[in-house]
């Protein structure tokens, strides 16, 4: 649709609307161009008001917290959505269970289960981005995954209807699922197991200082760029990087992070091309060398 129409269209949604949006603040990368439409939906009634008028019209992409996601310099022809507000909670429905929206960062969903005396959410507190994030990939550190603590997922999809899913009928894999792309999650419950705070503190502590030695910290980066490729060999996909390509290694302000290999870092001003380059060169010189084909773990907006 034109923009103009689209701005009759959308009126009612307010400041929520945003036409021409920069999405370069929307990401770790601080990378990328700007989107046609740009909503921010703060209820669940207004989300499918919103994606009915649509009515499969537009493109559609939705953003958590940025954190796993490299956007292009390039004109986005359609709507990027991203959740808040009333998707940004989270409350216990029985002493074992959590709900929590999805635009929930991962961080805090593990800090309300130690306040409540659950384990399991250990892991998350070294995870980046939001729920929906971390269920889209089934993303994980330290050996465990979100698989590992789903129960359920509430769903809408881009046409507007509404879909649960218990955890047992989603096929889950090493950071993927069978979940389909026209998803977008409003909520999902998990189960933790009783224990004492202070054990599950210490162990999130733990995590923690282990991350901050291993990995770069407070830098434009979308944390892990490549799949670990566990089905091809033992090795780290950083231990293949490291063998593969040189240390000093740049295209443009993209460079390769000296404290971790599988950490892509914008150093100023890095365009999407440069990062695209460094992907790219990468995955070719580890299979070049190795043998290894790499999976991208970080999602391109395209």
């Amino acid at each position: 649709m034109q923009e103009n129409e689209l701005k009759i269209l959308l009126k009612d949604f307010g400041d929520n609307v945003v036409f021409n949006q920069d999405l370069k603040k929307k990401n770790w990368f601080n990378i990328g161009g700007r989107s046609k439409v740009f909503y921010k939906s703060d209820n669940l009634k207004d989300l499918i008001k919103f994606l009915k008028l649509l009515d499969h019209k537009e493109k559609i992409f939705v953003i958590g917290a940025g954190s796993n996601i490299l956007i292009p310099d390039s004109f986005f022809d359609g709507v990027v959505i991203k959740l808040s507000k009333n998707f940004n909670r989270t409350s216990l429905l029985r002493e074992d269970v959590i709900i929590s929206g999805s635009a929930v960062l991962d961080n805090n969903l593990s800090q309300f289960a130690a306040k409540n005396h659950l384990s399991g959410f250990e892991f998350l507190s070294c995870v980046p981005g939001s729920v929906g994030g971390g269920i889209r990939m089934n993303a994980g550190c330290f050996g465990k995954e979100f698989k590992d603590i789903l129960l359920s997922i509430q769903a809408i999809d881009f046409k507007g209807n509404l879909i649960t899913l218990p955890a047992k009928k989603i096929n889950f894999e090493y950071r993927n699922n069978d979940l389909p792309e026209n998803l977008i999650f409003l909520s999902a419950s998990f189960k933790g197991v009783k224990s004492n705070f202070i054990q599950i503190n210490n162990e999130m502590d733990k995590m923690k200082a282990e991350k901050k030695e291993n990995q770069p910290m407070k830098i434009k980066t979308s944390g892990s760029t490549f799949k670990n490729p566990i089905k091809q060999t033992d090795k780290k996909v950083w231990e293949l990087i490291r063998e593969s390509v040189p240390k000093d290694t740049m295209f443009g302000d993209a460079y390769i992070s000296n404290k971790h290999a599988n950490f892509f870092v914008n150093n100023g001003n890095a365009s999407f091309k440069d990062m695209k380059k460094l992907i790219d060169y990468v995955k070719s010189e580890v299979l070049k060398k190795t043998g290894i084909r790499i999976d991208k773990e970080i999602k391109i907006l395209e």
